[in-house]
């Protein structure tokens, strides 16, 4: 039987091949931060959780200066345009980390002290941070190059080592010392920073000479551009839990965390859905085929908007699974998060055009007024209503910026004198409105389990009864 899997295996197209491997790589992946969360919620308090989730939050936040996301955005491209010199682009990457780090820690460690308090971590862990930062990034830059290449069996290697020892070694610390917190920060890092420095040197190794005026001067110009856009992005996911921390506690900042991670724990599914819409989409846009798309993203909405109801509807038990009773107040995060993860699936409907046409600078704006309005509502609201606040001024930013996206796109058919043909906006609006009611719906019922349950089997009835719409409609896009 394993031989006739081997031969058949054997026959699938590479691309398939990269594809599944990648698509398994990251659902493992996901299932075992899954699994181990319930695990350091309990043997941590919110107050040493907070600290993981502080630590987490300033690493999304200084990676954008520190390395300019130069492992995404200029990459791809690059990988194209200097496709014989893919080993000197990577290490000359490297080297600009490595200046801007060097910049950075040239401005920190005078004073540090200061700089300290805001970070709210302690000096040795801002270094640990930076460099963990570097060699991630060189991790990154490396798995980039290896997908280019369709060498897929080494970036799932990697990928799993790094999931499992990363848990297996905090865990062991956790048990050893008595900075819990501080415990688990490190055994995540050191994981990742050893497998980055041996990745970091074999990268300049192949590519020799870490400054290249040419590499340097595309790629800074390409991704400083877009700067905002990511810092924005940035800011939507991680200054909610550094403000809560430092309005009302670390340990609040770990209850919003914990819930925050229950409610996007469904983005890969996004993100994998959007991986093979976008190439459709494109292709019916190419083709004068637009209203092709109008049926497609009506169901790939209803889809996405049900699995991310049943994470809104169970909240209350994947929190007591996952967290423990201690994190019960974080059930009512949740809802507001994980609808922001459906406008976020409306966002990038919008912005898909917007990347087709090259409008990429409107986008920045909205971007930016949006996280704007994000840090606003926080200072305004949060010492108010404390950290359940963060979630629903999440929301009202998102609601912001898929309506802003919504206008730019139309605005870009306009200028182009197209056929705004492309949604069925009146059936998208229909479809969230109804996800919006049913999650409220969901959450007034928290505290009956019964009911709950007897409408999720109405649900799942109709969804069968239907389910070769959905499959026809999934089947179109996989043919492409």
């Amino acid at each position: 039987m394993i031989k006739t899997l081997k031969e058949k295996w054997s026959q699938v197209p590479l691309t398939v091949k990269v594809s599944t491997a990648y698509a398994v790589c990251s659902i493992l992946q996901k299932c075992l931060s899954f699994i181990t969360l319930p695990l350091f919620t309990r043997l941590l308090t919110a107050e040493q959780y907070g600290q993981y989730t502080i630590y987490s939050s300033w690493s999304g936040i200084l990676t954008i200066f520190l390395t300019l996301n130069l492992a995404y955005g200029s990459f791809q491209t690059a990988m194209v345009k200097f496709e014989d010199r893919r080993d000197e682009y990577i290490a000359s990457i490297q080297g600009i980390c490595m200046i801007l780090c060097c910049v950075f820690l040239a401005a920190y460690l005078p004073l540090r002290g200061l700089w300290n308090q805001l970070f709210e971590l302690p000096t040795f862990f801002v270094l640990l941070l930076v460099a963990e930062i570097v060699f991630s990034t060189a991790t990154q830059l490396w798995m980039g190059k290896k997908r280019f290449e369709f060498k897929y069996k080494s970036v799932v290697l990697v990928t799993m080592l790094t999931s499992i020892l990363s848990p297996f070694i905090a865990f062991v610390l956790i048990r050893l010392v008595s900075e819990k917190g501080y415990a688990r920060i490190f055994g995540y890092a050191i994981v990742n920073i050893l497998i980055g420095f041996i990745l970091f040197a074999y990268n300049s190794q192949k590519g020799k000479h870490l400054y290249n005026k040419e590499f340097w001067k595309y790629a800074v110009g390409f991704n400083v551009p877009l700067l905002a856009y990511y810092f924005s992005q940035v800011i939507f996911n991680q200054s909610d839990r550094i403000m809560i921390s430092h309005m009302i506690g670390t340990g609040e900042a770990a209850m919003y965390g914990v819930a925050y991670n229950l409610a996007t724990v469904l983005t890969f599914v996004l993100n994998a859905i959007n991986a093979s819409y976008v190439p459709w989409v494109y292709e019916r846009i190419k083709d004068n085929k637009c209203s092709e798309n109008k049926k497609i993203s009506l169901i790939l909405a209803i889809l996405i908007g049900l699995m991310i109801l049943c994470v809104i509807w169970y909240a209350p038990e994947m929190i007591m699974i996952m967290a423990g009773k201690q994190y019960e107040a974080a059930i009512y995060v949740v809802a507001p998060v994980a609808m922001s993860l459906f406008l976020l699936f409306y966002c990038q409907l919008f912005i898909n055009v917007e990347f087709y046409y090259e409008e990429k600078k409107m986008l920045i704006y909205g971007s930016i007024g949006a996280a704007i309005l994000n840090i606003i509502l926080n200072y305004l609201l949060i010492p108010i209503y404390g950290f359940i606040a963060a979630g629903y001024t999440t929301l009202v930013s998102y609601i912001v910026f898929t309506l802003s996206n919504y206008y730019i796109m139309r605005l870009i058919f306009k200028k182009r004198q197209m056929e705004d043909s492309l949604y069925n906006y009146q059936g998208l609006f229909l479809i969230l409105v109804v996800f919006m009611v049913s999650g409220f719906l969901g959450v007034a019922l928290y505290g009956n389990l019964v009911l709950r349950i007897a409408i999720t089997l109405v649900v799942l009835m109709l969804l069968i009864i239907y389910r070769n719409k959905f499959l026809e409609a999934l089947g179109q896009i996989r043919r492409k």
